[in-house]
């Protein structure tokens, strides 16, 4: 295991704050964890006792490491508890408003000299900063759910936030055993942006008719994928992931690039929520997955145009990253294999397929629909027309 000398606090004693202060804790961090709920507090004691008693019945941890993680955490419903940290991590309901209150009240315990970071996956990084006395030690620090197994964390900086700050964060995450990203303070940073046309190409292609959402499933596991994407959706929440569309879709103006689909929104409507409320694109029992498709439902014919025309459209949202120096191409792959499990990174897939390929793809869909959904990014046909690839 590591070992951490800094104290690190974390507000919010959800499922996302708790796997946090999880983490620091591992890396040999004393831990604040702060929620003003004491049952939350609670519900996060025993929920990482029950997690370590398990690691320990694995041999993966052994009685020491549990007595110590857990021990490290204290947790109260008192912020003023913060205010030796030298990190603090807020994991709170995703409200700009609310938080920026949470950070100004945070600047008045803290020192002058903890960092302070949000873990939102929508909001704007640089708005939080904006309402504080001293922007330049506040960022994005993005962990994915679950915190202690998902291995990517997305660093954002502000345009406010002291670069030497971000230098700060990839060290830590490093130490943490994560895989750190950099990302710029767009909409959706870089998993929740490049990853919209997974869910809306397929829905669109549902929309249609063209292909059963059994077939559009089957066809991306083949491709490599690990869950197709309407079992994701309804993994993660159709509600969830509705919110995501919606709030990346009003952050880029409307951009019909990101725009949600109508379906989505009437299965939030029907409270067809997923696997947690037992129905969603597929209905589950109690205990169980998803009811098992039809096999005349699933047409395996079907599978090569489903892959080519989903994947194409993911490709150039990860081309246009590139482009628009969202990232670096090198954390555009790993945030992509790392945060969502793709099968390889989307610029390598676009190497593979050859640009002038891809560009066709998207052309011709552009051609048919008329729709600037399908517009290409001008890097995939600077690279058709040079006859190169990306460099990674």
């Amino acid at each position: 295991m590591q070992t951490g000398t800094s104290s690190i606090g974390v507000v919010g004693a959800g499922a996302m704050g708790s796997g946090i202060a999880q983490l620091a804790a591992q890396a040999g961090h004393t831990v604040v964890l702060v929620d003003q709920s004491e049952s939350a507090l609670e519900r996060s004691a025993a929920a990482l006792a029950k997690v370590a008693a398990r690691l320990v019945e694995k041999g993966k941890w052994s009685t020491a490491d549990s007595e110590r993680i857990q021990s490290a955490i204290d947790r109260t419903t008192a912020l003023d508890s913060l205010a030796a940290c030298d990190w603090v991590i807020e994991a709170i309901v995703e409200d700009l408003g609310v938080k920026q209150s949470l950070f100004q009240s945070l600047e008045t315990i803290v020192a002058s000299d903890a960092v302070l970071a949000t873990n939102t996956s929508s909001l704007s990084v640089t708005a939080i900063a904006g309402k504080l006395q001293h922007p330049e030690r506040f960022m994005g620090l993005h962990f994915f759910n679950p915190a202690p197994l998902m291995a990517l964390v997305e660093v954002v900086p502000a345009l406010q936030t002291d670069s030497a700050h971000v230098d700060r964060a990839k060290s830590m995450m490093d130490d943490w055993g994560k895989s750190p990203v950099v990302t710029k303070d767009t909409p959706g940073f870089i998993v929740n942006r490049v990853a919209r046309p997974f869910y809306g190409e397929a829905l669109r292609i549902f929309e249609e008719g063209l292909a059963s959402r059994e077939t559009i499933d089957a066809a991306m596991r083949n491709a490599g994928f690990r869950m197709g994407p309407f079992e994701l959706m309804d993994l993660i929440g159709n509600d969830v992931n509705y919110a995501v569309s919606c709030s990346v879709f009003e952050a880029f103006y409307n951009d019909p690039r990101y725009r949600p689909s109508l379906i989505q929104k009437q299965h939030v409507d029907a409270r067809w929520l997923g696997r947690k409320s037992g129905k969603g694109y597929y209905t589950y029992g109690d205990g169980q997955e998803a009811q098992p498709a039809n096999d005349a439902s699933i047409d395996p014919n079907q599978f090569d145009w489903i892959v080519e025309r989903i994947v194409a459209m993911l490709i150039n949202e990860a081309a246009d990253a590139c482009y628009l120096n969202i990232a670096s191409p090198a954390d555009l792959e790993t945030a992509m294999t790392k945060g969502v499990n793709y099968p390889k990174g989307l610029l390598a897939w676009c190497n593979e397929w050859g640009a002038k390929a891809t560009l066709n793809v998207l052309e011709s869909l552009q051609i048919r629909y008329g729709d600037d959904r399908y517009r290409p990014s001008p890097v995939l046909r600077d690279l058709a027309a040079q006859k190169s690839n990306f460099s990674l």
